[in-house]
């Protein structure tokens, strides 16, 4: 069993960054700080719960003033910029969250703060609740950030502003209204850094999730300026492309409800067991007389706890099938329990898709583990 992400925030890295802060601030009290922290609850604390608990003990054990204690983490920061450039340290994440626990009622310190803290550790959790106190003001800063020298900053303008976010705050009104971010992401649709155009294609397919109509518009602008745009827009389309979004296939020239395609001996294990894997075959055959472009796929309908159904979609791949060809597929997927999905015992639907088509489907029974 890998070791919980939780884990990563212990003495071997709270011991250290409280000496950095003695550097900063001589009278830090390195030892009450430790001990709080670690106290007899530590053990019992999930991940996001450990985050939000050091940094309510970094408020207790700073001086009472919110900017002067947020400027002795700023600058505590810059130390670890000035050693080891920027980096996306998720060990410490407890910075950026003390500005969003702390430092709400006080924008004019904490937003230039965050543009630093974003550069050690991203803020893009932190800047959500600015959003709803003022949201002017945010989306602003976001335009201002999209053409920031930090890449960490640019990357900041496009995951902090995401309609949907995971893990992160709602912010209401920009799955109402995506307008504001879209300026944002032209400013950064060519960025240099990967990680701010993956944000962007992220941030698109939540956009997607409310307004496809929208992306599907951008899309059609973005195809073809370049190998950045290009990857951009086909991740950014995957939310659409899974739900079998006719313009979306069109765009990567797939037809939606192609003829002439057949699956056949479709075979599947009657039962697997959770932590177990499905193992599935079957074979697609192009019976027309000319070649097709193929997007094939397979779904899993999911059994939750409510007795609901979560439909999931997963790529298998892109190929052209020449016409009269046959291509063998044969594949497996885990029912290993995960923190972001759960099994369930129950009867699931495995099905095959095709552009977007459902051209066959059986059904199978997830058991209990084996012992």
């Amino acid at each position: 069993m890998p070791e919980p992400l939780k884990n990563i925030f212990s003495c071997r890295l709270i011991e250290p960054f409280a000496h950095e802060i003695q550097q900063v601030w001589k009278d830090f009290p390195t030892q009450k700080f430790l001990h709080q922290v670690f106290d007899k609850n530590w053990e019992g604390l999930e991940l996001k719960q450990r985050v939000r608990h050091i940094s309510h003990v970094l408020r207790t054990q700073l001086p009472a003033n919110y900017p002067d204690a947020l400027d002795i983490l700023v600058k505590t920061t810059q130390r670890y910029l000035d050693k080891h450039g920027e980096k996306l340290t998720f060990e410490y994440t407890f910075l950026p969250d003390f500005v969003e626990a702390h430092g709400v009622e006080y924008p004019d310190h904490s937003i230039p703060a965050l543009e630093t803290l974003t550069r050690w550790s991203s803020a893009e959790f932190a800047v959500r609740p600015f959003f709803l106190h003022y949201p002017e003001r945010m989306c602003a800063q976001m335009l201002v950030w999209s053409q920031h020298p930090s890449a960490m900053v640019r990357r900041l303008s496009s995951e902090g502003i995401r309609p949907r976010l995971p893990w992160g705050m709602g912010v209401p009104m920009l799955k109402r209204d995506p307008s504001p971010i879209f300026p944002i992401l032209e400013n950064l649709k060519n960025d240099p850094a990967e990680t701010v155009r993956r944000s962007v294609a992220n941030n698109l397919n939540d956009i997607a999730k409310d307004h496809p109509e929208l992306v599907l518009s951008i899309a059609e602008r973005w195809l073809g300026q370049s190998a950045e745009t290009d990857w951009i827009v086909r991740h950014a389309c995957r939310g659409l492309l899974k739900k079998g979004n006719a313009a979306a296939l069109a765009h990567f020239g797939f037809q939606k409800g192609l003829e002439g395609i057949e699956i056949s001996s479709l075979k599947i294990s009657d039962t697997v067991p959770i932590g177990g894997r499905l193992a599935f075959s079957f074979s697609v055959k192009n019976t027309s007389p000319t070649s097709a472009q193929i997007r094939l796929e397979y779904g899993i309908d999911y059994q939750t706890l409510s007795g609901k159904i979560s439909a999931k979609v997963f790529k298998i791949k892109e190929l052209s099938l020449e016409g009269g060809q046959t291509l063998d597929i044969a594949r497996s997927q885990s029912f290993q329990d995960f923190t972001t999905r759960k099994h369930y015992v129950g009867s699931h639907t495995f099905r095959v898709i095709v552009n977007g088509t459902l051209l066959a489907e059986q059904d199978f029974e997830v058991i209990a583990p084996l012992k």
